[in-house]
């Protein structure tokens, strides 16, 4: 088992980002399965949700626990749960190695992710402003695909949801 080099510091928040395997994009048509993988991590589990985007293959969030050694098993369920009741149709199409294959992994999710430890306010605004501009670049496309001209400042102040993203402050 691999020894990552992570720091633990209880009480503190963390900047995750999470991948799916090869980027396959299956986030966006499974929204209701992995907020059900959120639902049950935070059963399993006592940390808050300070934000979140999430992307067609990849989802960024801030998370506070009182005990900083679970956020690693907080991911491990979502990614779990989430694999446990994943629709085949979406990832049965991906080629995989063949040590994935014989750990009998499915190709669903990236095996590491990447993580930040948010040490003072400042941190925290930096890494909640990136959702928030994820989230307002993506309301922007999806507004301008459809056809609609809108000034950027209309669209803050409105604040439409897109259909892949969400932000929870």
């Amino acid at each position: 088992m691999a020894n990552y080099r992570r720091v633990f510091l209880d009480g503190y928040s963390y900047y995750l980002t999470i991948v799916t395997y090869r980027r396959n994009p299956i986030l966006i048509d499974n929204l209701s399965l992995l907020r059900c993988a959120f639902a049950y991590s935070k059963e399993c589990f006592d940390y808050r949700i300070d934000a979140i985007v999430i992307l067609p293959d990849h989802f960024h969030m801030i998370i506070t626990s009182k005990r900083a050694d679970e956020y690693p098993a907080i991911i491990s369920t979502i990614k779990r749960y989430f694999s446990q009741y994943c629709d085949p149709k979406h990832y049965v199409h991906m080629a995989q190695s063949a040590s994935r294959y014989r750990r009998r992994l499915k190709p669903i999710w990236q095996k590491r992710f990447f993580e930040h430890t948010i040490r003072n306010e400042k941190d925290f605004l930096k890494k909640s402003a990136i959702c928030i501009t994820i989230r307002s670049n993506m309301a922007t496309l999806s507004i301008l695909n459809i056809g609609l001209i809108a000034h950027f400042r209309n669209i803050c102040r409105v604040r439409p949801t897109h259909a892949g993203c969400f932000l929870l402050l």
